[in-house]
Formats: C-alpha cells, sequence, structure tokens
C-alpha cells in the first residue's frame, strides 16, 4: 500500500476517496456523529505535533496533553470574556511554542525513559495548575458556555458546521506538517533520531533541531486545544491529564510512529472505535477495545502502517526474487553433449 502511494496517480486517488468520504459522511450522520469525527480531527492534529516531536525526531513527550489543555483554557478564558477566537489562537502558538522550546532542554541532557520522566512531571504540574489556580481556571468548576466562533459571518454553532471548520483546521495543519516533513528540517529530525551523533558530525545542528522538535509539536497541541475548547462548549481539568497524553502516545504508536498518516489513523482507532465497539459489546466496549490495541501492538510493534510496509517489502522482496529465478538461463543435458 505505501509502495502504491507513492505513485502519483494512487496517491491522487486516494486522497480524492478519502476527500469524498470526509466532506459527504457527516451529511448523514446525527449530531453525535458529527461531534465524534471533529474530535477525531482535533485529536489527529495533536497526534500529529507529537508524532514530529517522537516519530519523526525520536524525542520521547509524555506532555501533548498538557500543551491541549494550555490552548483550551486560554480559548475558553478569552472567548467568554469577548475575545474573537484568532486572539487566543495567537497567543496560544506563542505560548506553546515558548514552552516547548523550554521542555527541548532536558532532552539535550537526558534521553529515553528519562526524558520521558521529565515531561510527564510537566503534564503533572500543568494539571495542578489547571485544577488549583481557580482565580484563573475556575478550577475543578470548570467553565461553561465557550462559545463557537462566527467565520466571514457563517455562525459555526451548528454541529456540521464546525466539523467542517475543524476539518478546514486539518487539512492546513497536515500540509504545513507535509511541507515541514519534506523540507531539509524534516530531513534533519529524521537524521536527529536515527543517530545523533552522526547528524552532528555531518554539520547538523542537534541542539537547535532538539528544541524545534519539542516546539513545533508543542504548538500543533495547542493549536488542537483551541479547537477542543468550542467544540465541547465546556472545559474543566479532568480532560487534561496524563491519560490524554497517553492517548495521544497510543495514537501515533498504533497509527505508526514516524509515518505521515499515521495520527490520522491512530485517532480513528483511539477515538471513533471505542463508540463503534459500544454498540455491539455493551458495557464491555473497554476491554474489547484494550484487547484489540494489545493484539495489534504485540503482532505489529511498529503500528498499522509499519505492519503494511513490512508486508509491502516482503511482497516486492518475493517478487524480485521470482524475477531473478526466472532470468538465470537453463541449459539442455542433451544439447550440451
Amino acid at each position: 500500500m505505501i509502495a502504491l502511494l507513492r505513485s502519483r496517480p494512487a496517491a491522487c486517488a486516494l486522497a480524492i476517496g478519502v476527500a469524498c468520504i470526509l466532506l459527504f459522511l457527516p451529511l448523514t450522520l446525527s449530531r453525535f456523529g458529527n461531534y465524534m469525527l471533529a474530535m477525531w480531527a482535533v485529536m489527529t492534529i495533536a497526534a500529529m505535533g507529537l508524532n514530529l516531536t517522537l516519530g519523526y525526531a525520536g524525542q520521547v513527550s509524555l506532555a501533548q496533553g498538557a500543551f491541549v489543555g494550555i490552548g483550551a483554557y486560554a480559548t475558553a478564558i478569552m472567548t467568554v470574556n469577548g475575545w474573537p477566537l484568532y486572539a487566543p489562537l495567537l497567543l496560544t502558538v506563542a505560548l506553546c511554542f515558548a514552552i516547548g522550546w523550554l521542555l527541548g532542554y532536558p532532552a539535550l541532557r537526558v534521553q529515553h525513559h528519562y526524558l520521558a520522566f521529565v515531561t510527564l512531571s510537566f503534564a503533572t504540574l500543568a494539571y495542578l495548575v489547571f485544577r488549583n489556580e481557580e482565580w484563573l481556571t475556575k478550577g475543578t468548576y470548570g467553565i461553561f458556555g465557550i462559545p463557537r466562533p462566527t467565520l466571514f459571518g457563517v455562525s459555526l454553532k451548528h454541529h456540521l458546521n464546525f466539523y467542517y471548520f475543524s476539518l478546514a483546521w486539518l487539512v492546513i495543519c497536515a500540509g504545513l506538517m507535509l511541507w515541514l516533513v519534506n523540507s531539509p528540517w524534516g530531513r534533519a529530525f529524521t537524521a536527529l533520531r536515527e543517530n545523533p551523533a552522526r547528524a552532528q558530525s555531518l554539520g547538523v545542528d542537534t541542539r537547535r533541531y532538539t528544541l524545534m522538535a519539542f516546539a513545533i509539536g508543542s504548538t500543533m497541541g495547542g493549536v488542537a486545544g483551541v479547537l477542543y475548547a468550542p467544540l465541547v462548549e465546556f472545559i474543566d481539568p479532568n480532560p487534561f491529564g496524563l491519560p490524554l497524553s497517553f492517548s495521544l502516545l497510543l495514537m501515533v504508536i498504533v497509527g505508526g510512529s514516524g509515518y505521515f498518516l499515521g495520527p490520522a489513523l491512530g485517532a480513528l482507532i483511539a477515538v471513533l472505535l471505542p463508540e463503534w465497539l459500544r454498540d455491539y459489546t455493551q458495557g464491555y466496549y473497554l476491554i474489547a477495545y484494550a484487547l484489540l490495541v494489545m493484539v495489534l501492538l504485540i503482532y505489529s510493534p511498529s503500528g498499522i502502517l509499519g505492519w503494511v510496509e513490512r508486508r509491502t517489502a516482503d511482497a516486492r522482496t518475493r517478487r524480485a526474487s521470482l524475477a531473478r529465478q526466472a532470468a538465470v538461463p537453463t541449459y539442455d543435458a542433451g544439447s550440451a553433449s
């Protein structure tokens, strides 16, 4: 499948098919169905940021949920007080970029599970701020009545309109991410993941690219939070605890860490699959969901797209081997004598 997508006609056909599904399927769904699709779009944006940090740059982060919370609270506080949506968006981008840059400094000293504990500490700190600083966040009482914006005179209060608004932001973020990973920056991130010492010997500024990976990935999480707040219209600290960071990590790993489409596929499984299982397994849907994810990761630790690529490579290798065998000339013993 991945090899097939390297050809332009196949990639265009797939893109058109996915676009038709995302554009026309919501017209047939209920309010809750469109809400879940919008949630999928929002979580995909957050997972794309984590995929840049973890999948492309190889830096472990368990703080992505905290940045979603920062964006959500900035949006809730400002829009409830009459600010237009672009104001908290600009503030969130600047704030998350700066905090993500600072959070990247420990990555210059520690790696792997040590770095995971550092980012986990920041996520815990952010959650405690959301819960305890009631003068700013309203604490456990939460902030309600978060308004949905109006865009070019069109109100986004209707669930279908807000879904298309979220989808448009997903397309914008995906386009920027596609440009980034195919640019020299993206190749530097990949070199940083594969072998930092060799990348540094080749002239890659590993210090700067490590900080940029955290900053850009965190900013994507903040943008997702800006969309999350008006989507749910009420926020409290609970959604931005450690489970959200673990869920975003699951999306990246299940979809395929380091694959461009991995976050979208992982969010599809983490956000929509449990709701689909709920209709068929009733109260056991979480058990069924956990078992499916465990089997998937045991069978394919590199995620769904990693499994597809491995199967495609094996098939290509077998075809090449058969072609070489067919090309070997055969000699007739009778004619040789």
